[in-house]
């Protein structure tokens, strides 16, 4: 370097030449200074950080160096200083710059470098659509890492504590998904082209089951009456779904309602049909099968129907059974018994048994028939909290014989086929000659009637009379008192045919006579000569009288007359008891009512036909 001055010494200008330690073809640059950060500038808390000071200058064997930070005083004097765990109050503005040790020669201070620490970012894994999926559906694993400074990361997937079992990206779907990819599933990120990873998720999971099954039920019954309170509930079972929203169709038609449970108060012809239901979950994408179709059937309001077991005629101490139930549907049913009664009112018209029990058991039993049985029994069945309830079932009637009968039904004529047309009576007889008993009878028109509250017989005291029969007269008599004291039934039956059977209104007991005659009603006597049956073989001819002498069980059976020309009669059932006992069987009539013959004599009455034959019950 050359310097001028103007300084005199002895009046002679002087120059001095400063040659500084140049040497030949070097310029003496102040050196560079860098700080490094390793493994980052950007670090999560408890990462070891390593900050370096690097001289880029000749000539300085040994450096004696000093870091600043955010422009504060020396910090510390080493080239690299390490965070073995770095914390928040580590960050900050580096910087550092060299004096040379046993020199004077300084490095210029290095740029600023900012070291940033932040929270290590926690992975966190989502499944789309739901943790709790279906298999078949289409399910996708998702992990977001959200802080760090980190611009690309590398994903690893964990299932069940395993290596990573898939790829490095973000996302991995299920396409379609099975029970083997159910499991607990965890994730992490790595930077990529760096060294900082992010924690690793919780662990979430996924969980595979089979698509639910759906079942639609119909209370009380698939099988319904109109009228009838009917609900349709949608059911289904399966599990991870909390709420379902339904949707219902009717023959394969779009949704028609889309609660859970669907009532018909009044049920309808119209709301017949199929109908089919399925779920979907509420706030997700889950759905489930659809149901099998149901069929709810509507009729019209159903009868009971009521039968007997074994027979409807009966002798003290028999066992019976009745029976009732609704055709076709079996479902909730409970049933009710009663007693036909003879009053005009309607609404009095039945009578509720007071051992009638409201039970599921469409079965009323008596175990030992007793003479206070006789009657005719219907049944009626409900269901559902609003008891619905079916029409009264049919009629069915019950005759009970006994031993000892408070009071006895005498016929006159005594016998129980008669010609139309004629006077009949029928007379209660007890050992005290009482008027309390009342003659009732049950019609072949299923109608209960008393004789004093009639039109066709009149009552005077215990004694009913009928002064003209006609077919319709056929029926059930006996007597009966306002307690319900019975005596026992007996079978009449009015004919159009010019003859019938006379034979006796009671069974014949074993070793007594019987005497059967033929009678013709245009004839006077009415006494005809024919021909005896029994079982459809003769057993006598050309005869006034038929006469067995000493009745045994052999000679049981149906006996009628024939006449040549007048025709035959219609059949009787005689009966023969031991002797041993008092005489508790049955005498039946079998019936063959005939058109050949006008209906009837008076104008006013119009009886009966039937061309087919009928068995007709008479007791004691």
């Amino acid at each position: 370097m050359i310097i001028w001055s103007d300084m005199e010494f002895g009046q002679l200008p002087f120059v001095f030449l400063l040659i500084s330690n140049i040497h030949s073809g070097h310029t003496d640059e102040r050196p560079k200074v860098k700080v490094s950060i390793k493994p980052d500038q950007h670090v999560f808390r408890g990462e070891t950080v390593t900050l370096r000071c690097d001289i880029d200058g000749e000539g300085v064997t040994s450096w004696r160096y000093s870091w600043y930070k955010d422009g504060s005083d020396s910090v510390f004097s080493d080239q690299e200083h390490t965070f073995s765990s770095v914390t928040e109050s580590d960050a900050g503005k580096y910087s550092c710059y060299g004096a040379e040790r046993g020199g004077s020669r300084t490095s210029n201070i290095s740029d600023e470098v900012t070291l940033t620490v932040s929270e290590r970012p926690k992975a966190k894994v989502s499944i789309k659509p739901d943790q709790h999926v279906f298999r078949g559906e289409t399910v996708t694993l998702r992990c977001d890492i959200d802080g760090g400074g980190v611009t690309s990361w590398k994903y690893s997937w964990y299932k069940d504590g395993s290596d990573s079992v898939f790829s490095e990206q973000q996302e991995h779907t299920f396409s379609p998904v099975t029970e083997s990819d159910a499991g607990k599933y965890s994730c992490y990120g790595a930077e990529r082209g760096g060294s900082r990873t992010s924690n690793i998720s919780d662990v979430v999971t996924l969980t595979v089951s089979e698509r639910p099954k759906v079942k639609v039920n119909i209370k009380p019954d698939q099988h319904v009456f109109s009228g009838e309170t009917v609900t349709l509930r949608c059911d289904i079972d399966g599990e991870g779904v909390t709420s379902w929203k339904y949707s219902w169709y009717k023959d394969g038609s779009d949704s028609v309602f889309s609660d859970q449970e669907h009532t018909f108060s009044s049920v309808t012809e119209s709301d017949a049909g199929k109908y089919s239901c399925y779920g979907a979950e509420r706030g997700g994408s889950r759905t489930s099968n659809i149901s099998d179709e149901v069929t709810l059937t509507v009729s019209d309001k159903p009868r009971a129907v009521l039968s007997g077991s074994p027979q409807k005629w009966l002798t003290e101490g028999d066992p019976v059974t009745l029976i009732c139930e609704v055709k076709g549907s079996s479902t909730g049913w409970t049933f009710s018994w009663y007693t036909l009664t003879a009053s005009s009112d309607y609404r009095k018209r039945y009578e509720l048994l007071s051992d009638s029990s409201r039970g599921a058991g469409g079965n009323y039993t008596v175990s030992s028939a007793a003479l206070k049985h006789t009657g005719v029994y219907v049944c009626e069945a409900e269901r559902g909290k609003q008891a619905y309830s079916t029409k009264y079932s049919n009629k069915q009637p019950l005759w009970v014989t006994g031993v000892s009968p408070p009071v006895s039904l005498i016929i006159s004529p005594n016998r129980t086929q008669h010609f139309t047309s004629v006077s009949l009576s029928l007379s209660c007889e007890d050992q005290s000659n009482s008027d309390r008993w009342r003659v009732r009878r049950y019609s072949d028109n299923e109608q209960l009637e008393d004789c004093l509250l009639s039109y066709w017989g009149s009552q005077t005291g215990s004694k009913c009379s009928l002064n003209y029969t006609i077919t319709s007269d056929t029926g059930v008599y006996w007597c009966q008192s306002e307690s319900g004291e019975n005596s026992h039934p007996v079978n009449i039956t009015v004919h159009l045919e010019d003859m019938i059977l006379e034979s006796p209104v009671h069974p014949v007991t074993e070793g007594d006579s019987l005497t059967l005659h033929c009678l013709y009603e245009h004839s006077t006597p009415p006494i005809l000569r024919a021909d005896f049956y029994k079982d459809g073989s003769l057993i006598q001819s050309q005869t006034t009288e038929m006469i067995i002498s000493t009745v045994s069980k052999s000679h049981e059976g149906f006996y009628y007359c024939k006449h040549p020309e007048r025709g035959e009669s219609p059949k009787s059932w005689i009966s023969v008891t031991d002797s041993v006992n008092v005489p508790t069987e049955l005498t039946y009539a079998e019936c063959e009512l005939k058109p050949t013959k006008k209906q009837n004599k008076s104008k006013g009455y119009k009886g009966k036909t039937t061309e087919s034959s009928d068995i007709m019950y008479t007791g004691l």
